[in-house]
Parts: C-alpha cells; structure tokens; sequence
C-alpha cells in the first residue's frame, strides 16, 4: 500500500533571488502548484517534507495532499524539483494538481525478481536493459513499480516489454517489442597467447683450426719452395 503524505505550504509574500536566498536559509524553499483547473500559486514548503517523498516507494509518481492555509486540501503529485549543484540541497518545487478521474502520464520503474537460469544454469550473462517504462492510468491506478520475474530466462531468450505483467487499469506506452532483459553468452576468453619464444641465432660453429703437424708443415714448405724455382 502507497504511503500517505501531507505536505503543509504557505503562500509566498515575496520574490526575486535575495528573497528566495532568504528564505532558504530560514530552512524553506520557494515551490509552486498549478493545474487542475485552479490559479498558479507560489508557496513556501519545507524541503524535507519533498524529500521524503522522493525517497518513498513511489517516488516522484506518489500523490499527496497539498494543505494551505484557507483553501481546501488539494491531491498533487511532484511535476519538476531543482537541486543546488554543490551541495545537493533541494532548492525549488513545482507541483500539479491531480484530478482523480484525469488519465496521467507516468514513468514506472521495472523491477527483476528471480535468478535467470541461463546464468544459474548455462554461465550466461543478465542484461537488464530497460529499466523504467511509461504507462497511462489514472491517479489510483499508478503502480508504484512492475516487477517481473526473469527466473525462465535461457540464453538467447529475451523479456520484452509485451511480457510485463501490469493491470488493465494500466495501459504501457513503450513499443511491445523492446527489450526489458536478456540472457547472452558469455564472452569468449581471449586465448592464451602462445608464448613467444625468443629467437636466439644459432651461432656458427667455429672454425676448427687444427695444429699441424712439422712434417706437414715442412711439406708445404717444400712445395712453395719448388714453384719458385719454376
């Protein structure tokens, strides 16, 4: 079940970047409502209260009651927030009034429940690819997640987005045919490279010289000495 918020505002008496600054540091933040058939209304609120609801279960989809003082309490849901870059303070907040009987445009987070027997199984690998999806549905119908289970899921096979399980009441916008997950091999290693052996040169063998004998030195000597005669 959706949590309940209330958010207390105050309308806001003054404008322009030294009054905003001011009122920051006073622990508020400037915020405005619109929408649903009533007047544009600047208020202040405490930023704390915005950021319970963005840390909810249902997030910026979760639809809250707005009480002013001297107006009727009013369903709202968060349109846009702005955050201070450095420091990651909340710094603004626009709001939409929520007509019960008005269809709403929504982003849905996706959720996996399971553990893909291709990966148990076969070693595969688990792509979750799309994790969000738009649907259409009134105010009391928005879900604050879809969750689906991924436990069949072979390698080769894919979830698509035709395969989420939602109400009737809801109505997905995404193509049918896109790919919420998917189970692909794994990558093959790389094989090992083949060591390189250094190439050593063989070195030549060397060159035997073998010590003559005197006999065999005499004879050459003899024989020089014979083609000089000549």
């Amino acid at each position: 079940m959706a949590e309940i918020f209330n958010v207390e505002a105050e309308a806001r008496e003054t404008f322009g970047k030294n009054a905003a600054r001011r009122l920051r540091h006073s622990g508020r933040i400037p915020a405005v409502v619109y929408g649903g058939g009533g007047p544009s209304v600047s208020l202040t609120i405490d930023p704390k209260a915005i950021i319970r609801i963005l840390h909810s279960e249902a997030g910026h989809n979760a639809i809250f009651t707005l009480q002013m003082p001297d107006k009727v309490p009013a369903r709202v849901m968060l349109r846009d927030w702005q955050w201070e870059p450095l420091r990651g303070d909340l710094v603004h907040v626009d709001m939409v009034r929520i007509a019960r009987d008005a269809k709403l445009k929504v982003r849905v987070p996706i959720r996996i429940t399971g553990e893909a027997q291709g990966v148990k199984v076969q070693g595969g690998v688990l792509e979750f690819i799309l994790r969000e999806v738009e649907v259409e549905c009134l105010p009391d119908d928005i879900p604050e997640h879809i969750t689906v289970d991924v436990t069949e899921l072979m390698i080769g096979r894919q979830l698509r987005v035709s395969d989420l399980p939602v109400a009737a009441s809801v109505k997905v916008l995404a193509e049918p045919g896109r790919v919420v997950a998917h189970v692909i091999a794994p990558k093959a290693e790389a094989a090992p490279a083949a060591e390189t052996v250094e190439a050593t040169a063989t070195p030549a063998e060397p060159e035997l010289i073998r010590k003559r004998k005197p006999e065999e030195e005499g004879a050459e000597e003899a024989e020089e000495g014979k083609k000089e005669k000549k």
